[in-house]
């Protein structure tokens, strides 16, 4: 039978006993035909559990193949000596074996004699890895063979496989630089091309290599995944997420082909994939509705299959951007629930960030703190990475802060004084430098001397003061360091772009918190935001925008 009859033929069968069948029906074949069906069987016999049916290597006809490929491999051609190869890695025949060993063997020679084109060397590279794993010393082998060739011609498959060969040289110390800048060249001409999986395993390199140079590459193929995000598997798109926060990528039309596919998904996915996509929306401050609303729908129907730390990241992101989905009253019911049967099981960092997540937006765990404030659980946090360091105990001492304000009625143990910071660290990054000096040139304007207004004011309660105004009995304003006669305290919140979830006028959570405690420790806030600021062009437009904010009754100035 000619060749493709042969093939045709052979992609018409469905099981392996057809297969067999027919291939017992032919008086001969070519080595590149006998390997195609070898290829074909293991596709049909093999499974994420291993071979479907160990008979089969016991078949007459199977048995005369590999027969056959053994005792003639050094008269094979390349591609039938590759190709059985693989077909017989993927079908667990034992690598210690003879027939294995004679074809690994010849391949390898056929290696050192250059014959190998790179298509085969690919395919060689990608039984190795099967086979040996990264410790496989024909590999670097391998990669010295593909710095003499002509890469201009390759195809997104050998592109994908040098990617993968180079990712565990260079984890075993391997320096492939110079080969690595051509083959990214490369691979940015053939982006267009690159199926959902090969775009995955490239971004993941790109990551494992630290390839943070290649930025026309890694944007092309960022914008090239926003298409395959339906067609992604869950381990793929885990890929691709992970590749857009280490390179610090965010694209709008990326979010929104999340927000098309998660809701229609997330009773399918793996909890891995929906944590990583709350992670990726976290750590990129994106507030997508359409996606945190599913998340909660998929935690009430799930929360009891996913692991303490899959639970955390499934709510914590909630606290963070300062949302309550809908079904918010539904959701941490479910939480509670969890809590109270599964409390035990979580590591003592992941259960702090959890329940400080939950205050950020007024959701109460009253019945977990006398845990978190016991001496046990806080020499727990003590003594696991990153101990007691000055975050965690801001999120003790804003825990505390927050049953102390807006629980009175809780009467479990209190956090020990030593364990509170005297103030919470304020980022560098959460002061708008701009947006705050022109603010204070409105205020100058408006009060006309500096001595009115304090600017970063320490409070005795933790928090810091963007802007403090001091008030007398009859509201007139007092020099910022007079302390008799202050009747009222006005408190005012420069919020600049970065207080904000990206691209929304919706508060971070850990601003609203803040804000909500100076009103209840008695300060009057009042909220200067970016977006009410940044069209007024100049000073006097601020001091009057400044002025209807902070006193619309119309305060005197005293002398």
């Amino acid at each position: 039978m000619d060749e493709q009859s042969f093939f045709k033929r052979l992609n018409s069968l469905c099981t392996s006993k057809e297969i067999l069948y027919f291939l017992s029906s032919l008086e001969a074949m070519s080595d590149t035909m006998a390997s195609a069906a070898l290829q074909k069987i293991s596709e049909l016999e093999v499974d994420d559990n291993g071979l479907k049916n160990p008979a089969l290597l016991e078949n007459e006809v199977f048995r005369a193949l590999c027969f056959q490929f053994e005792f003639e491999s050094s008269k094979l051609s390349n591609t039938g000596l590759l190709n059985a190869l693989q077909a017989l890695i993927n079908l667990r025949i034992d690598p210690q074996s003879t027939l294995m060993t004679s074809l690994l063997s010849e391949s390898e020679e056929r290696l050192g004699r250059g014959q190998l084109t790179a298509e085969h060397l690919c395919a060689l590279g990608e039984s190795l890895l099967e086979l040996e794993g990264p410790s496989s010393a024909t590999l670097e082998q391998i990669v010295n063979h593909m710095q003499e060739r002509d890469i201009k011609s390759w195809s997104p498959r050998e592109i994908v496989m040098v990617y993968k060969i180079l990712e565990v040289t260079v984890r075993e110390g391997k320096q492939w630089q110079s080969l690595l800048n051509r083959l990214n060249g490369v691979t940015l001409r053939a982006v267009s091309q690159l199926s959902p999986n090969f775009v995955s395993v490239i971004l993941n390199s790109l990551v494992v290599l630290h390839q943070t140079r290649a930025v026309l590459l890694v944007t092309a193929l960022c914008k090239h995944s926003v298409q395959h995000v339906p067609y992604f598997t869950d381990h793929e798109l885990v890929n691709v997420l992970e590749a857009f926060l280490y390179f610090g990528q965010k694209m709008q039309i990326f979010t929104e082909a999340l927000e098309r596919h998660v809701p229609k998904s997330i009773h399918t996915m793996h909890p891995q994939t929906v944590s990583k996509v709350m992670q990726y929306c976290c750590k990129k401050m994106i507030l997508s509705k359409p996606i945190f609303d599913a998340v909660a729908e998929g935690f009430i129907s799930s929360a009891d299959r996913l692991t303490t730390d899959q639970i955390a990241a499934y709510v914590i992101p909630f606290g963070t951007l300062n949302y309550l989905p809908p079904s918010a009253s539904s959701l941490f019911r479910k939480l509670e629930t969890v809590l109270h049967t599964r409390l035990r099981h979580f590591q003592p960092h992941t259960l702090l960030n959890l329940l400080h997540s939950c205050v950020l937006i007024q959701r109460y765990p009253i019945n977990f703190l006398p845990k978190i404030f016991s001496p046990y659980f806080l020499q727990k946090l003590q003594a696991q990475p990153p101990g007691l360091n000055r975050v965690v105990m801001s999120q003790l001492t804003q825990l505390f802060l927050t049953v102390t304000l807006e629980c009175p009625f809780y009467e479990g143990p209190k956090l020990l004084s030593k364990y509170q910071v005297k103030a919470f660290p304020t980022p560098q990054s959460s002061l708008d430098v701009h947006l705050f000096k022109r603010v204070k040139t409105g205020l100058l304007d408006l009060l006309k001397k500096r001595i009115y207004f304090a600017s970063e004011v320490s409070t005795p309660y933790f928090y810091v003061v963007d802007i403090e105004i001091k008030l007398d009995e009859e509201g007139f304003v007092l020099p910022a360091a007079q302390l008799e006669e202050v009747h009222r305290r006005i408190a005012l919140c420069v919020d600049g772009q970065n207080r904000f979830c990206a691209h929304s006028h919706n508060l971070l959570g850990e601003e609203a918190i803040k804000q909500r405690h100076l009103q209840l420790l008695g300060y009057e806030v009042v909220q200067i935001p970016f977006f009410e600021i940044e069209s007024l062009q100049n000073t006097r437009k601020i001091a009057d925008y400044l002025h209807k904010k902070i006193f619309p009754c119309t305060y005197g100035l005293s002398n």
